[in-house]
């Protein structure tokens, strides 16, 4: 995901080296998903469109994980079932400001406003008892629930969080934020004029919330390939493409 948005995250002799291939192969490139992806780019950008002031804009994904079958990513990268303290990928240093950078610099960038500084924070929550999940077992003692926050700040301010709270189960931490629907949801912030509290509800007749928001990643993706073809060769970003809105789906059942 880093390509979502690899300015001032990556190296810039990296991202310059994808550009000349991509102008050489006349290749365009645009990487996407729900979070990080339009959840906290496209749906900020249309809100803050609308408003005469911003103060902050805040992106929070608010899910039970506890259906999500992925052991790798659930107890390795994101340490569930793990003791507390000892830190997985995601929660060791600079880690969570590389994975959710590209969101902060992007939306920093539409905003027209420069970033100073990057911070993250984090908080685990132990399971009060031993309990299984689709991903495997998660021992009394070890994480079960985990809060972060990645934040970009301007002149000491945060301009810009994305905040996550994921649990395994509805009942840890009720005093952290709770989803818009049963199993998760997402959540859009705006303090400003207007300011604005926007929850997005994913759903499927096919799956629960985790399988919905899967579903979405794939169909940004595939939906915008016709724009990123056309686009100019290069990394595209949310910032270049042009609105897509779903043209030929409709379907009456």
């Amino acid at each position: 995901m880093i390509l979502q948005y690899p300015w001032q995250v990556m190296p810039e002799k990296y991202i310059a080296g994808l550009e000349d291939t991509a102008r050489q192969g006349g290749s365009s490139l645009f990487i996407t998903g729900v979070d990080p992806g339009f959840a906290n780019d496209l749906i900020p950008f249309a809100l803050a469109g609308t408003c005469q002031r911003i103060e902050q804009v805040r992106c929070l994904e608010i899910a039970d994980y506890a259906t999500y079958d992925g052991a790798v990513v659930m107890f390795d990268v994101m340490g569930f079932g793990k003791p507390l303290g000892e830190l997985p990928i995601l929660l060791q240093p600079g880690v969570l400001s590389i994975a959710w950078g590209t969101t902060i610099r992007q939306l920093a960038a539409g905003l027209g406003i420069e970033v100073d500084d990057i911070t993250e924070r984090y908080e685990q929550e132990p399971a009060p008892e031993a309990f299984d999940i689709a991903a495997g077992h998660v021992a009394k003692g070890s994480v079960a629930a985990l809060r972060f926050e990645i934040r970009g700040m301007v002149g000491g301010h945060p301009a810009i969080v994305i905040e996550h709270v994921t649990r395994l189960r509805e009942d840890l931490r009720p005093d952290w934020r709770q989803p818009a629907q049963p199993g998760g949801s997402y959540r859009v912030e705006i303090v400003g004029e207007p300011s604005y509290a926007v929850d997005i509800c994913p759903s499927s007749r096919k799956g629960d919330h985790n399988h919905a928001a899967i579903v979405a990643a794939a169909g940004r993706i595939v939906n915008a390939i016709p724009a990123v073809v056309a686009a100019p060769p290069g990394i595209r970003t949310t910032l270049d493409l042009p609105l897509v809105t779903g043209k030929g789906l409709y379907s009456a059942g």
